[in-house]
């Protein structure tokens, strides 16, 4: 035993339960050991009632550490100068991060080792440790938030007659290997932190807002919830045909659907933003963030080829029926567009995906292009120089609302045609018109 504190070594003069913060961190960190009867300057105070120590030290470490830190904890007593001592020897976890139970898995809770202190990591921190402990896949992550519960998954269980206990929450990975909740479980639960916006614009842009609402929760409360929405500010069109009424929806609702559950299911929920579905006069957007899986391109997807993000989160849904096959959300939109005059749009940039359905029943408004009539123009000249005997440049602007260069090229060609004569009046010029005889 060394006589200084140092990255991998703590000293404690008594047990206090706050030493637990040090054995998180040499788990978290490279292991370390933390001597129990040691002054900080490394001489030995030794400790009165070792066993009674050993038991409230392993009870609290036990209890008060998550995950379960004991396979990664030696404890052992020795003489040092005839007082006894007590050794805590941690090795680098398996399963990190370690926290306190009491603080959560948040920087309260969570410490690394510092030099000679155990300090807390911060939030980032903690997702990059999650990530090298349990891989890239977001959804296969332990969760941050371990305070969840599930109505809403419960619920949807519930109507499909299934279990819904522990034993299904880690066949379907909302569990992990660790007895925690995943990010999957995060999605399902209530306190899901990703959101769904829908909004309804007037026209075809979106300068003008008619309503919008943001939808929270479960997974499925967001789906549940979007899709009414959507289902009740899509329209109908009737039509007379013979003595029968023909009636279609602006949209295939089972499009509608496809693209809702796509734009769900498939985005990526290491981004914090809103899934978001904009709906126009002429087309509905959904916007869901990540883009494509890497290495799978927009051509692969228009072939058929399907790559999840979150296999996870797709078989649940398949399991509770509200999809019927993996990766066939694209080809069944694309089949029910087929005989539309304007297909479904699928596109794809860097950290995002675009469905664009169109609007069956839309029809764009011919623009009405008023021919140039020059004719009708001059013999508005005519009656208004008439009139006052003469007329300005500024007069015909204001008659035929036009610029000043067009309407000196009116008054122009009108002196060529010899209707009127130019004449300059001071500063001013002005026309005259002609008289029949030749004169003015």
């Amino acid at each position: 035993m060394t006589n200084r504190e140092n990255v991998d070594i703590e000293y404690k003069r008594v047990y206090v339960q706050e030493l637990r913060k040090d054995i998180v961190a040499f788990a978290n960190t490279e292991g370390g050991t933390l001597y129990i009867g040691i002054n900080d300057d490394g001489s030995v105070a030794g400790v009165e009632d070792s066993d009674d120590t050993m038991l409230r030290l392993a009870g609290s470490l036990k209890d008060g550490i998550a995950p379960d830190i004991m396979p990664f904890v030696q404890i052992r007593a020795f003489e040092q100068e005839n007082k006894v001592v007590i050794a805590v020897e941690v090795s680098i976890g398996s399963a990190r991060p370690y926290y306190l139970k009491d603080k959560g898995l948040k920087p309260t809770g969570v410490y690394v080792r510092r030099g000679t202190s155990s300090q807390p990591l911060s939030e980032a921190g903690i997702r990059d440790m999650i990530v090298e402990s349990y891989g890239k896949s977001y959804e296969t992550c332990r969760s941050l938030n371990q305070e969840l519960t599930f109505e809403a998954f419960q619920k949807e269980m519930a109507v499909r007659e299934m279990e819904c206990g522990a034993v299904q929450m880690r066949t379907l990975n909302m569990i992990g290997e660790d007895g925690l909740f995943t990010n999957l479980a995060l999605l399902l639960s209530d306190q899901c932190e990703h959101t769904l916006k829908v909004a309804v614009f007037q026209g075809t842009d979106d300068v003008v807002f008619r309503n919008h609402q943001e939808f929270s929760g479960s997974l499925l409360s967001q789906l549940e919830e979007g899709y009414a929405f959507l289902d009740k500010n899509i329209a109908v069109k009737s039509t007379i045909e013979g003595l029968r009424r023909k009636e279609q929806r602006d949209y295939p609702i089972a499009a509608v659907r496809e693209a809702l559950l796509n734009a769900i299911i498939h985005r990526d929920y290491s981004f914090n933003g809103s899934t978001l579905v904009n709906i126009y006069d002429d087309r509905i957007e959904f916007v869901s963030l990540g883009g494509l899986v890497s290495g799978l391109s927009m051509e692969a997807v228009l072939m058929g080829v399907s790559q999840s993000r979150n296999a996870c989160l797709a078989n649940v849904f398949y399991r509770l029926k509200l999809v019927e096959s993996y990766g066939t959300g694209i080809k069944r939109i694309k089949a029910l567009y087929k005989n539309s005059q304007r297909q479904a749009v699928f596109e794809s940039a860097p950290g995002a995906f675009k469905t664009t359905l169109f609007n069956l029943n839309f029809a764009e408004e011919p623009e009405i292009v008023t021919p140039y009539q020059p004719e009708a123009e001059k013999e508005i000249v005519m009656k208004l120089a008439a009139s006052k005997g003469m007329v300005t440049r500024r007069d015909v602007e204001e008659a035929l609302s036009v610029g000043a260069s067009k309407a000196y090229s009116i008054l122009t060609n009108m002196c060529n045609d010899g209707v009127l004569i130019m004449q300059k009046a001071g500063k001013r010029t002005q026309y005259v018109p002609v008289r029949q005889d030749g004169r003015n």
